[in-house]
């Protein structure tokens, strides 16, 4: 049995959806009842449980035999480094005594140790975590979300702007949350253990995203750079915590600053010119 966390989002699902398709048994975990009809009906089981209640979580997993790991997202309007920590801790306390034989953990590109970065410290926590486990794992670091660009296309659909805090030439990684479910799924059946750095066909930058939504949309649209002196300004005013705000800001940061990105990856095969074609709802 596969144990998903996190399987009622992005990635999970993908992953859980991914494993059901093979004909793998699948237990997704939630903490709400009301979608637990939908994953029964596509032949998973459905277990629900607070993933700070660290018993019933330990009892969910000990019914499977490998687990994917995914901590979700804090609400932005609370100090989102605290309350991530605080889940990570709760999830690892869970594995001791659960059995399990291995473990897959979802990570970022960029995690690394510190304070007041967002996920880029709360996940190499995690990693730390299972890395001191007596169980196999392997860590799915995955590159900047296709989905993350969601929150722009009412903006765009109204008024051909893109609005982004990177530079429009900026060069990013980034990834469909189905191609990282997808990989994610296969270290679920293999005997793979290590760490695996996951994105798309090639990199893109905000201005090929720009040109994907005018494709999508049939309409012009334009990058608008954000200046880095209002970015704390303008997560606050879309409801972030002043912590979360703070952290979410450095986090963007050391994205914009990093040096290089890494060559030895994980391609998956989600354009993302067909990824926004889709969130707009237009064909390709």
């Amino acid at each position: 049995m596969h144990i998903i966390l996190g399987g009622t989002g992005h990635v999970g699902s993908a992953v859980a959806e991914t494993l059901l398709a093979k004909g793998e048994p699948v237990t997704v975990v939630g903490h709400d009842p009301a979608k637990a009809n939908a994953w029964e009906a596509k032949g998973a089981k459905f277990a629900k449980a607070d993933v700070h209640d660290e018993a019933a979580l330990r009892e969910v997993l000990r019914t499977g035999r490998h687990a994917f790991l995914l901590n979700p997202p804090a609400a932005v309007t609370t100090d989102t480094d605290v309350e991530e920590r605080r889940t990570i801790a709760a999830i690892l306390a869970a594995l001791e005594g659960s059995g399990l034989e291995k473990l897959v953990g979802e990570s970022t590109y960029g995690a690394r140790p510190g304070e007041r970065c967002g996920d880029l410290n709360t996940l190499w926590e995690l990693e730390q975590g299972l890395a001191a486990q007596d169980i196999p794992y392997a860590i799915n670091r995955g590159a900047y979300y296709f989905s993350n660009w969601a929150m722009n296309l009412q903006e765009v659909r109204e008024q051909g702007v893109l609005r982004t805090m990177f530079d429009p030439g900026f060069e990013l990684p980034m990834v469909a949350p189905e191609d990282l479910g997808r990989h994610a799924a296969a270290l679920m059946t293999d005997d793979r253990t290590g760490m695996f750095l996951v994105e798309g066909p090639r990199r893109y930058t905000p201005q090929d995203v720009a040109e994907a939504f005018a494709a999508a949309l049939a309409r012009p649209v334009r990058v608008e750079t954000i200046p880095r002196d209002q970015w704390v300004a303008t997560f606050k005013a879309t409801g972030f915590s002043d912590a979360a705000a703070e952290s979410y800001s450095r986090m963007t940061a050391a994205t914009a600053d990093s040096p290089g990105w890494p060559d030895d990856v994980i391609r998956g095969q989600t354009r993302l010119e067909d990824y926004i074609a889709g969130l707009a709802g237009s064909p390709v």
